[in-house]
């Protein structure tokens, strides 16, 4: 039976939870709940904090997990990197008073940087030859200035708000973007191949949707370089020997664009399905 380690609360835990219903998985109803057995699909979930999985999964206790690539570079586990799942998105910077003149990462040296990733921050550091005093905090990273613990800070930016209410703004490189990755043990990357399918049908299922319309034989061409599918579209006569039916995938992002151009062409009876499951 696969191991796999979920996030316990936050971002992570709500869209791993959502991408496995979607995948066929039986998931926690109770938010107290940690521990889940999927006997259906053999596979048990343990719901964990999210800054745990990374070490859970790379010292082999469990095969597979959800985590953040901030989280697994932070941990310096032993996990593999398996997939990218999309979701989770967020970037690291540097940030400080406008006050203290920093535009570049070779100012931090010799300063005090607040941050809640001190494995990712030092090494980040090091690969650009700069020391700087690392002061490890759990949360509200950005006050650390204001408090006097820090000179500077390396946080989490989606728009910047935060850091600008607590009067710091950002300068220097990015440090990381990352997003929620699936993760294995070391040498159970193939243990967790099942999982990894259903997951990127997911992925395909949220990316695509089904184009289904009819087309003069005459206009097939055109038709086709709109709609090409991802091998090639199902084209199939109708009773109209002057016409045929069309099937692709389509981006969903596209859908409006892609009607649009079809009707101008020449095709009629445009449908749009979505997709429930895939595998590409």
């Amino acid at each position: 039976m696969l191991r796999v380690a979920v996030p316990n609360k936050g971002i992570l835990s709500e869209s791993a939870i959502s991408m496995l219903r979607e995948a066929g998985y039986a998931v926690r109803r109770d938010t107290q709940e940690l521990h889940l057995v999927d006997e259906d699909n053999q596979i048990e979930f343990f719901y964990l904090r999210p800054r745990d999985i990374a070490t859970y999964v790379g010292s082999g206790s469990l095969d597979a997990g959800f985590t953040g690539l901030d989280l697994l570079h932070d941990s310096e586990s032993e996990a593999q990197e398996i997939a990218d799942l999309g979701f989770g998105a967020s970037t690291f910077r540097f940030a400080a008073p406008e006050s203290a003149g920093f535009s570049k990462i070779s100012d931090l040296s010799g300063k005090r940087l607040a941050t809640a990733y001190p494995t990712l921050i030092a090494n980040f550091l090091n690969q650009h030859g700069v020391k700087a005093e690392l002061i490890k905090l759990d949360g509200a990273v950005e006050s650390a200035v204001k408090l006097g613990v820090a000179d500077a800070v390396a946080d989490v930016v989606s728009t910047g708000n935060t850091l600008r209410k607590a009067g710091l703004q950002i300068f220097g490189p990015v440090i990381l973007r990352s997003t929620a990755r699936l993760i294995a043990a070391p040498g159970k990357s193939a243990d967790a191949a099942k999982l990894l399918r259903r997951l990127q049908g997911v992925l395909v299922a949220r990316k695509f949707v089904i184009f289904d319309f009819d087309c003069p034989i005459e206009l097939l061409d055109l038709a086709v370089a709109v709609t090409p599918g991802i091998e090639s579209p199902t084209i199939s006569p109708l009773a109209d020997a002057k016409w045929v039916a069309v099937r692709s995938l389509v981006p969903a992002a596209e859908t409006n664009q892609k009607m649009d151009e079809l009707y101008e062409l020449g095709a009629r009876a445009i449908l749009v399905s979505a997709i429930h499951a895939a595998r590409i």
